[in-house]
Formats: C-alpha cells, structure tokens, sequence
C-alpha cells in the first residue's frame, strides 16, 4: 500500500484507547432481545474529534467537483448553478410543502410549476409539457411509451421498429428496447449528418420513429434535419427529441419547428439542478397536438371557472400511458429550473447558447492550432466538439486516456472520452457557458504543455496523474478485482 493510499484509511491513523467522546451515542432506554444484540466488539477506528475532523476535510479536498474545478465532460453540461436559485427554492413555503396537501392548500406550488409548463412549452416549441419524470431517463422511456400507444390506437400494431443514429447516447436503443422496440441503426456520414440516403432505404411500414438529438453527439447540428423529419414522417413514423444538448440551442431553435413529436429535457443539465452524485433528477416530457393526449399524469391544469390551479389526473386524460412516479415528480428540482427561468429571462436563456457556443468553438479553434486534430475540421463546434488521438495514438502511443488522465495532474476534470464510439481515440469536450475566458485559457495551456510532452517525451505521460494522492491504476485489474473492503490484518 503507498502511503498516499495509506493517508485516505482512517483506521490506518487509529490509536488505542483514543475516543471523540462528542460522538459517543447515548445508550437509548429500549430493551432488546438477547439476540439482536451484537457479541463481539465493533470495530472502528480511534481518534479525537479533531482528527477526524481533519481527516475527511482532507478527504475532500483531494475531490473534483464544480465549486472547485473545471469540468469540460462532453455530453454532460456540468455547468456552474447559481447559488441563488438552490436558497430561494428551499424556502420554508416549498420545503416543508407536504405533498398530500390538498391543491386549495397549495396554489402558489401549483402556480410555479404550471408557469413552470408553459414556459418549457415555450421554449421547445411544443403544445403540452408533463413534469413528473424523475430522471432523464424515465422521460426518455416514457416519450418511447407514447410512440408506441399512439401506433396501437391507430391500429399500426406492426410499428416495431426504432431507427437510431449510430452516435446517438447509449440509453436510446436501450430505452426503445426496454419498449419492446427492435433497433435499427442509421449511418452518418463522414461530416457528421444522418446518411439521408439510407434512412430513406430503412424507413417503411414498420418504422415507429426515429431517436436523436440536435445538435449531436458528435457536437455538430444536423442540417438536414427538416427532410430526416418529413422523411420519418411520410413513412408513418413519428421523431423523438432526446433533450440532453438542450443548452446549446435555447432560443435560438425549437425541437417543435425542427418536427420533433415528443421530447424529455434533463434538468439537471440545462436548468438549474445540481449535476452529479446520482440525483436527484428530473426529465419532464414535452409533446406536441398528435401526442399530448398520452403524456404521462398528473399534469398542473389552470380551472378557467374559478382561475384555481389543480391536478389533471387518469380521468381527465383517458389516453395517457398513466403515472410514472409517486405524487408529481420531483418538485424541488423543478422549482429551481422555474426560478432559473424567471431570473434569466428571455434574453438570459438566449445568452445560455451564445455563450455555451463561444466557448467551445474557441476551445476547439484554439486546440487545433496547437496541433490537436477535430473530428469535423470543416464544421462549427456547438456547446462541444470532438478531437481525435488517431494520430497520436498511432505516431506516439498516446491515447485519449493518456490525455485524460494528464489532465488530471494540471488541475482539470477529464473530458468524456470514447464517446462516441465511431471516433476513434475520441474527446468529448464541452465548456458550458459559465466558464470565463481566462479559465478556457488556462486549459488551453495545459492542453498545449500536454502536446509538447506528446511530441517530445511521451513516456512520462504513460503513468500520469503523478501529482494525485491516487496514482494511476490498473483498471482492468480494478473492474475485475475491486476489493473495497479494509481487513485489520491486511
């Protein structure tokens, strides 16, 4: 064990006879039956309150995080959220709002998060928004429901195919599949674009619909988007919109102009939720007239008799595929993207895309004249873009991981790397438009450090990072082995 390793266990600091005696439980007046009751001693670590104290302070600092680093992740949005909008929507009011209050209880909840619908309708150019996905994902496999309860009510019970960009995110085949869908892959070509001329092959009396997002995950916009969606949908299928590079597009374009049907939006990506940690998350459904009816419930409804807020549920909505969660999603994530909304404006969202844009088409303009390779030279970056290590890799042994684990040692959380899969040595990078330029700049010269090392001495970059408590580790060894556990004898 390096000592390194060693400084991060705590048991590895204990003392005999040493106690943080303000932590010590107070027995509790319960009486328990003999073999409940532990018979051996527990073992844990003894220290003093103040080493501890010091121990996982220490512990986390040596974490990335956004309050702290840089986090160009392609494909992820891992942007700064203002604090401001987290303090306001945990006011009393909203925090201690019980969610089996009546809605005469709960108008001004139940006001924010209709605002909340109309103005995601507004932005994404849709007829009818739904709230109550938790996640991403579920908004994801619930739009996947709606295409399909659309095509057996109209009878079109042979609809079982889902076409699918080969770039697109992993959990879209994954989604349809769990839908009872059967993928079929459609190509891109060599500048990015969905191959129109094998779509127009693929596309039939069993297509459901088409899964992708604009822009890309290859971090360019589809240009030929308005024919993919009047091809899809003169062959009776329909175009769903997955919403995780939202942020490069508000309003600018609307996935409702582009054609798209239905779509989800990640919260935690473009509005205001917290990313990281593993939730909580929110992905609300927008859909437009030929596929509102089957949006999930409840759904916040304006009750024009006496202008009260109120909960449309299965009654009102015969032909929604039903409710995904308990109560109404998860509400105090949507409350900080309708704050986030409201203190940014119009204007403010349009500036979200301006800026996310900027700076990563400066990003890539700049890494390129330093010698990196993009993956589509002749286009334009949109909140990301991708450069490839081919070369390198090929010329110098250094791969992406290489790179990325470089970048670690310069202070920089890693970019996303092999994805997408179909280029080769791949970097996902995506600045956000929170960065300042001098943070950009910062990374560009790391960046240009990286590839002097890459050109000149490749080899120290084989065992980076070297200036992290955790070195570089054997990861297949690590995947196949992991052992978390600490043994007092080890």
């Amino acid at each position: 064990m390096s000592h390194d390793a060693e400084n991060n266990i705590i048991f590895e600091k204990s003392q005999p006879n040493r106690f943080a005696f303000a932590q010590v439980p107070q027995a509790a007046n319960i009486t328990l039956d003999n073999n409940l009751l532990r018979q051996d001693t527990p073992i844990l670590p003894g220290l003093s309150e103040l080493e501890v104290v010091r121990h996982f302070t220490r512990l986390s600092q040596q974490n990335y995080c956004i309050d702290t680093h840089f986090y160009p992740l392609g494909s992820c949005t891992m942007k700064y959220n203002p604090r401001g909008v987290q303090r306001l929507a945990m006011m009393a009011p909203f925090w201690n709002h019980h969610p089996l209050t009546l809605p005469a209880f709960s108008q001004g909840i139940l006001q924010c998060l209709f605002e909340l619908q109309e103005y995601l309708k507004s932005i994404t150019g849709m007829s009818a928004v739904c709230l109550s996905p938790m996640a991403g994902a579920q908004g994801e496999f619930a739009g996947c429901a709606m295409i399909k309860a659309y095509h057996r009510d109209k009878g079109d019970t042979d609809r079982i195919e889902m076409l699918i960009p080969d770039g697109a995110h992993g959990t879209n085949p994954a989604t349809a599949a769990m839908c009872g869908f059967k993928i079929k892959q459609i190509p891109t070509t060599a500048k990015g674009d969905i191959d129109l001329e094998i779509l127009n092959k693929v596309v039939g009396p069993k297509t459901a619909g088409i899964m992708l997002t604009n822009p890309s995950t290859l971090g360019v916009f589809e240009r030929n988007i308005i024919e993919v969606a009047q091809i899809v949908h003169r062959a009776g299928g329909l175009l769903y919109y997955d919403g995780a590079n939202l942020n490069a597009i508000l309003g600018k374009v609307r996935p409702g102009d582009m054609g798209f049907d239905v779509m989800h939006m990640n919260m935690h990506k473009t509005f205001a939720t917290p990313h990281g940690g593993g939730g909580p998350g929110s992905g609300p459904l927008a859909a437009n007239e030929r596929l509102k009816d089957y949006l999930p419930i409840p759904m916040v409804v304006k009750r024009k008799q006496d202008m009260e807020y109120d909960w449309l549920a299965l009654a009102d909505c015969p032909k929604s595929i039903g409710r995904l969660s308990t109560f109404m999603g998860n509400v105090g994530i949507l409350l900080r993207a309708y704050i986030y909304i409201r203190m940014l404006g119009e204007q403010g969202l349009k500036r979200i895309a301006d800026y996310a844009t900027l700076n990563a088409n400066y990003l890539m303009k700049e890494l390129q004249r330093i010698g990196f390779t993009p993956a589509y030279p002749g286009r334009h970056a949109t909140h990301e873009f991708i450069i490839t290590l081919a070369k390198e890799a090929k010329y110098h042994g250094i791969t992406a991981l290489d790179l990325a684990k470089a970048l670690l040692d310069y202070g920089f959380y890693a970019p996303t790397i092999y994805f997408p899969t179909l280029i080769s040595e791949c970097l996902l990078i995506e600045p956000t438009e929170t960065e300042s330029k001098q943070t950009l700049d910062a990374f560009i010269e790391a960046m240009r450090e990286i590839y002097a090392c890459i050109l000149n001495s490749p080899e120290k970059l084989l065992n980076a990072p070297s200036r992290l408590p955790c070195k570089r580790l054997d990861e297949v060894k690590a995947a196949r082995e992991l052992d978390l556990v600490w043994h007092p004898n080890k």
